[in-house]
């Protein structure tokens, strides 16, 4: 027989259990269900929190931390000079860091030298353009003839340049001196001459002309018994590169051959621009000496002649 301390216990918890309405099986589901959407959104929402929070400790630590990446190939032009690295054996070789600077010095491929042009090649042939032009009040109207002969007067057995000559050519110019009238004979005859030296040796011609000249400074005139020619060098300058300057002096005579006195004088003047020498040689007409002012004058027109042939 249970006490009445019991039964008072049992009689109170019926009475509350009637009271309360337990909930329906559905209801009871949907509460569960809804629990566990709460708790999957609350994990998600955790997960993402802590993915984020990991990217973003990522960040800092990589910005933190020095750059250590390869830099650009060598050869990548960059903003600063570009810079030629040593070789080295493929075996070894490895891409270095870059710093975008280089302490190497810039690259220099040998090359043609730029100081000038190169000279031009030695002319082996002569034209026609390489001779002056007599000015219209010094034509003689004769024309000017191209044929072989002596270019130089003879000086004793010396034949300067010779052995260094590559090509010349001469002619012969009648000439009149300005004012003359039509009808009047020439007032002299240039033998007019160019040639060509090997290559540098143009000078040892002009050197071995002056030698030969102040080794014969006389000479017999041939077919005049007695007679001799003088010979000597003057001063010149101003004319090319170097010019030689010398007269010739010859006693007048008479129709028998006679000295009838004073000296027939001819002067002969070699130019030399480059391995290329000009020679006027004024040799008269019928007795006639050479005027100073206008051998002068033709000796610039025929250096003239030889630089714009030569350029």
């Amino acid at each position: 027989m249970m006490s009445r301390d019991l039964n008072g216990l049992y009689r109170a918890l019926a009475a509350d259990t009637d009271e309360r309405v337990l909930p329906t099986p559905d209801r009871v589901r949907r509460r569960a269900d809804r629990r566990a959407r709460q708790r999957a959104a609350v994990g998600a929402l955790t997960v993402a929190v802590l993915v984020a929070g990991t990217a973003a400790g990522t960040r800092w630590v990589l910005a933190a931390a020095p750059d250590r990446s390869p830099g650009p190939p060598a050869a990548t032009p960059t903003a600063g000079p570009t810079a030629t690295s040593a070789p080295s054996s493929p075996a070894t070789a490895s891409p270095m860091p870059s710093t975008g600077r280089t302490g190497a010095a810039p690259s220099r491929t040998p090359g043609a030298p730029t100081t000038g042009a190169r000279p031009p090649a030695t002319p082996t042939t002569i034209p026609d353009r390489a001779f002056f032009t007599l000015p219209a009040a010094n034509d003689a109207g004769t024309g000017n003839e191209f044929t072989p002969g002596p270019v130089l007067p003879a000086l004793c057995d010396a034949t300067p340049g010779e052995a260094q000559l590559v090509t010349r050519r001469a002619r012969s110019l009648p000439f009149r001196r300005a004012g003359a009238a039509a009808d009047e004979v020439p007032a002299g005859s240039y033998r007019h001459s160019v040639a060509v030296y090997r290559t540098g040796f143009a000078d040892d011609a002009l050197r071995e002309l002056r030698q030969a000249v102040t080794d014969c400074p006389t000479r017999p005139v041939p077919g005049a018994p007695g007679v001799t020619v003088r010979q000597r060098l003057l001063p010149d300058t101003g004319y090319g590169d170097e010019s030689v300057l010398f007269e010739t002096r010859t006693p007048y005579r008479d129709a028998n051959g006679d000295p009838t006195g004073g000296d027939e004088v001819h002067l002969i003047r070699a130019i030399r621009s480059g391995d290329v020498v000009t020679v006027l040689w004024e040799q008269g007409w019928e007795g006639t000496s050479t005027d100073r002012a206008q051998f002068d004058a033709d000796s610039r027109r025929a250096l003239e002649a030889i630089r714009r042939w030569l350029t």
